[in-house]
């Protein structure tokens, strides 16, 4: 019998690189055109509303539930489902014509989100482990793994902003597409319809590219008993450990920012353009580039943190620099000219800059923290923190009066997240996770010992 040796750590990193790629082009190229299909449909704002809080709260409450689910059946099964929950997402959204279906898709949306929120990340750190040692090096990796997905996004945002366009140019293909599919194809539908076929390019993938070790196997009943008991041991985690708990709270942080920045800048956009439309296209060039910005601070984590002393120096010096970039978007709220207007823009690239290049390094701290056993849980934990506390930064931000104080109060979560790093947390030996806080339940057998 021929045992298959693991990946070296470059081969691991070359295919997760690919699976991120992979898996955001396709939501890339939903963005742009999202909201436009939908007014298209005959949807009022209040029901587009309706859809995209399907999405944050189909997302929130499955985050758990899928990251314990990675971690008791294997991180390619979970992996793969995300990529068809996506394929049946992208499908509904691009033919759907009434609220309730566009509401179905987006809520598949949210619930192939929580499904890939930590399987990918954690077979990679698996692989790397199994094949270098638990000391392995990851920041490297997970930098360039967020590289791509910034990058894919960016791209997929351009393209699916620009191909309705250019679909309208010479003969008009985006018409007699209309035409010939009496109304259920729009331009508008085609980009989510091209994010389709590369779903399913990210299914194959996965399913071929991404070997993991052998697992016991799983059984209904013992994926019902292991899940829940995998979530308790997560939770239980991030509120024993301190450093695990600074991740957390400093992804809810990175929430509070990133909901104040995409919630207001469409709007200071149209304020500065003196219209809905051009103001439209101005955030989707931003949007574009702030995911740029994203992608070349995700490549800069390891050198910062090399310059820095350390993951938890780096931390607090991008985070504090994000922060800093709010600072000036909020003191150019109110203002026009073209001073101001510059200055507006590095505050979002540096927004935007400073948390790519804070994620790799708070990411490969947990993965020292936290066994195999419970990895996908943890970043679950993680990315439910990220989108709670970004929720309630944007239902605040709606009570607060226009101008610079609903910028501040992302600015000052940000900064609070930032100053949990002034200190640095205790070794890893004296708080370490134990692998039996995440007692792994796959069999019959296992449940029941």
């Amino acid at each position: 019998m021929t045992v298959r040796r693991p990946l070296d750590p470059c081969g691991a990193r070359r295919r997760y690189v690919i699976a991120c790629g992979l898996f955001w082009l396709p939501l890339g190229l939903a963005i742009a055109p999202m909201v436009p299909l939908m007014t298209e449909r005959g949807l009022a704002l209040a029901a587009v509303a309706g859809c995209v809080a399907a999405h944050s709260l189909t997302a929130a409450l499955l985050e758990l539930p899928t990251g314990g689910l990675a971690d008791v059946l294997g991180r390619k099964a979970v992996l793969a489902a995300a990529g068809v929950l996506d394929v049946v997402a992208l499908t509904l959204h691009a033919l759907g014509t009434t609220a309730w279906v566009l509401a179905l898709a987006m809520a598949f949306k949210g619930a192939g989100r929580a499904l890939s929120s930590g399987p990918a990340e954690a077979w990679y750190v698996d692989t790397v482990q199994a094949s270098a040692g638990p000391d392995a090096e990851l920041r490297t990796g997970l930098a360039r793994g967020a590289t791509a997905s910034s990058v894919a996004l960016a791209v997929g945002t351009l393209v699916g902003g620009s191909l309705p366009w250019l679909l309208g140019l010479g003969p008009d293909l985006g018409a007699r597409l209309d035409r010939a599919t009496s109304g259920l194809v729009l331009p508008l539908s085609v980009p989510a319809l091209l994010g389709v076929g590369v779903a399913f390019a990210f299914i194959v993938y996965v399913l071929t590219a991404l070997p993991e070790p052998p697992r016991p196997r799983a059984t209904l009943r013992g994926v019902l008993r292991g899940v829940p008991g995998t979530i308790v041991a997560g939770m239980r985690l991030g509120g024993s450990d301190a450093l695990v708990r600074r991740v957390v709270l400093s992804a809810g942080a990175a929430g509070s920012a990133l909901v104040t920045v995409e919630l207001l800048t469409p709007g200071r956009a149209a304020d500065l353009t003196g219209a809905a439309e051009s103001g439209a296209v101005v955030f989707a060039g931003l949007a574009c580039a702030g995911y740029l910005c994203s992608a070349l601070g995700s490549q800069l984590a390891p050198p910062v943190a090399r310059v820095a002393g350390g993951g938890e120096r780096a931390v607090l010096l991008c985070l504090g620099a994000a922060g800093g970039g709010l600072l000036l978007l909020a003191v150019t709220a109110t203002a026009t000219g073209p001073a101001p207007v510059l200055l507006a823009v590095g505050g979002y690239a540096l927004v935007y800059l400073g948390l790519g290049a804070a994620n790799p390094s708070q990411n490969e701290l947990l993965h020292r923290r936290v066994p195999s056993e419970g990895r996908a849980t943890a970043l679950s934990v993680q990315s439910l923190a990220l989108q709670l506390v970004g929720a309630l930064t944007g239902l605040i931000a709606g009570f607060l009066p226009a101008g610079p104080a609903r910028w501040l109060l992302g600015a000052a979560v940000l900064l609070a997240g930032a100053a949990l790093w002034a200190r640095r947390a205790e070794p890893a030996a004296a708080t370490g996770a134990p692998a039996d806080r995440f007692p792994l339940v796959n069999s019959d057998s296992t449940a029941e010992r």
